[in-house]
């Protein structure tokens, strides 16, 4: 069973009287912010991803010195 138009109008009516004219364009606005930002941060990471990455060479030494088992030399 689906509401008819006059439900529709009525429960529309009871919102609007609520919340407010103001309040519902508010709420409104910020959904679309919300959606635009969500946007530009797919984009974001999207451009992110596109950038090859860059090999890392590592150089490092290791400074110390030869130390022999004891048992091994008295064999």
């Amino acid at each position: 069973m689906f509401p008819g138009w006059l439900q529709i109008a009525l429960v529309v009516l009871l919102i609007v009287l609520l919340f407010g004219r103001g309040k519902i364009s508010g709420l409104m606005g910020d959904v679309a912010k919300g959606i635009t930002s969500f946007r530009k941060g797919l984009k974001d990471g999207l451009e992110e991803t596109e950038e090859e990455p860059k090999a890392v060479e590592s150089k490092k030494t290791i400074e110390g010195e030869v130390v022999q088992d004891k048992e091994k030399d008295k064999a």
